[in-house]
């Protein structure tokens, strides 16, 4: 069955899918039902944060076909809010409805190997690639890996994020016990280069291939997780930034994407960069749009599924956002929850605070995230770093 297509937009009025039920997907449906749409979430947690606020929850697997097809009868097109949801699942759908992104991008995007390859065939065009890697599959591919990558990162192909699936290798010894450690599943070895920071770029791209962007994203993690992300025009140099739009954008156009893209960057020490992967949908880094920009990163992912104009969105507040892990419900040392001072967090200015509605905290899970914004630099710096103190986090700034 050839791929459904929207032949002219969707208008308010029209119902939006989406395949997932977390915060992504809540934000997406929020935005929505913002522009009047209707809206239907498929996910298998009868609890899920955006199903709970959504017109429609079908309660069902990714894969089940009585489910697929009631996602289908409901919504005029479908999308997706995070990159595991089965590609052939997508496949299905856009049987009968419009889906984006489409199931070939979400495929790319969870296997590693890939994705590497695509980042490499976009680097022609616009001149940054990604780190030296190799592909390990079998007893022989791991033999012939050259001892140049080594140090390295040896990360899993598929079902790797947050951190998960990655080891650090620093002999060929090492990286054949990592590489047994992984069941021999297929994986990349990534060389270890030096960092000296991280950035991110969202583009949201429509069916007829305009793209618009976002301001470039300094990024911070920990442990995997992003932490915090800082956005104003003085966060990264000017040229890099440059180079960091033309290369997301590339990898959008090489992939003839439709939706919300995020490519996440490393800042080299020697000043260059390199891609080091893609989501395929609204990203943590995106968060700081919702309160510091006249459209956000969702708004966008609607106007794509929807066929609706593009417009370049613009930033009109410097901005910090904040993760808030479930770390934060627990006293140091203790398993007792107890709820964060928000009312004193909320007591500075700029402070925005968005809880994604999970009904339990648990350490490492994302709870929601706080968007700090300021007049200019210096005081959303001042107010971030007051906020981040009353929250217990030891960083404030990207």
């Amino acid at each position: 069955m050839s791929p459904a297509t929207v032949t002219s937009a969707l208008l308010p009025g029209s119902t939006l899918g989406v395949m997932g039920g977390g915060q992504l997907g809540r934000m997406f449906v929020h935005a929505a039902q913002a522009m009047g749409y209707f809206t239907a979430v498929l996910d298998p947690d009868a609890d899920s944060p955006a199903g709970r606020v959504s017109h429609h929850h079908i309660h069902s697997d990714y894969l089940d076909g009585d489910g697929l097809a009631r996602l289908s009868k409901l919504a005029d097109a479908i999308t997706t809010e995070f990159e595991n949801v089965p590609a052939q699942a997508l496949a299905s759908l856009a049987g009968d409805r419009p889906v984006a992104p489409g199931a070939q991008a979400v495929g790319i995007a969870q296997d590693r190997i890939l994705e590497k390859a695509h980042f490499t065939r976009c680097a022609a065009a616009s001149g940054v690639g990604c780190a030296p890697y190799a592909v390990i599959e079998s007893a022989e591919q791991l033999a012939a890996v050259s001892p140049s990558l080594l140090p390295g990162i040896l990360k899993t192909a598929r079902m790797g994020y947050d951190g998960k699936g990655q080891q650090s290798v620093h002999s060929a010894a090492e990286l054949a016990r990592a590489w047994e450690a992984t069941g021999r599943v297929p994986c990349v070895l990534e060389q270890r280069l030096p960092l000296a920071a991280e950035c991110s770029v969202i583009v949201a791209r429509s069916r007829d291939g305009q793209s618009v962007h976002f301001p470039v994203q300094r990024n911070l993690h920990k442990d995997g997780i992003l932490a915090v992300t800082e956005v104003h025009e003085q966060v990264l140099d000017a040229g890099l930034a440059r180079q960091a739009v033309a290369a997301a954008v590339s990898v959008a156009d090489g992939l003839d994407y439709v939706g919300v893209l995020c490519i996440e960057f490393f800042v080299l020490a020697d000043g260059s960069l390199v891609i080091n992967e893609m989501a395929p949908r609204p990203h943590n880094s995106g968060h700081y749009t919702l309160d510091a920009c006249d459209v956000s990163q969702f708004d966008l992912q609607v106007r794509t599924l929807a066929g609706l104009p593009l417009v370049a969105p613009r930033q009109h507040s410097p901005v910090i956002m904040l993760n808030l892990l479930g770390d934060l419900w627990f006293a140091r040392g203790s398993n007792q929850q107890v709820e964060p001072p928000w009312d004193r967090v909320l007591a500075l200015p700029g402070t925005h605070l968005h809880l994604y509605g999970k009904t339990e905290a648990r350490r490492g899970r994302k709870m929601g995230h706080l968007n700090i914004t300021g007049a200019d630099v210096a005081q959303m710096r001042e107010t971030a770093a007051q906020a981040a103190s009353l929250l217990g986090l030891t960083d404030a700034a990207a």
